[in-house]
């Protein structure tokens, strides 16, 4: 880890996840199944809280992912109803077009960390 000449972290020096996609009722589907290595799908909405914390933060995490893949939970109720998400943020586990579940876990590097490598040893089922 680099530090500039105030001893203080630069923006250039933290971990990121560079691929974000945003998807839709319309087009999560395809574009899962067409997608190699690990998704991580978050749920959110504009008037929570914690969601737009998650959005801040999950991409600077040094998190096992290939990409995040953000949905609008207010703007898509056909995949918030077929993922039968409850609560918000909401995060599933994607990888090769394969379904491997719900995280439920803190939004920690660690805790994060943990709860993939737990999700990605399920038997992996068809996308909700």
């Amino acid at each position: 880890m680099n530090l500039d000449s105030k001893s203080q972290l630069s923006d250039s020096d933290l971990p990121s996840i560079e691929v974000q996609w945003e998807l839709t009722d319309f087009d999560a589907d395809q574009r899962l199944l067409a997608m190699s290595g690990v998704s991580l799908v978050i749920f959110t909405s504009v008037g929570c809280s914690s969601c737009r914390w998650a959005r801040q933060q999950l991409p600077t995490l040094a998190l096992p992912v290939a990409r995040l893949c953000w949905i609008d939970a207010a703007d898509n109720g056909g995949l918030v109803q077929r993922y039968e998400v409850f609560h918000l943020p909401a995060l599933f586990v994607v990888r090769d077009g394969q379904f491997f579940g719900a995280l439920r876990s803190r939004l920690g590097t660690d805790e994060l960390k943990a709860a993939l490598a737990l999700a990605l040893e399920r038997e992996p089922e068809e996308l909700p």
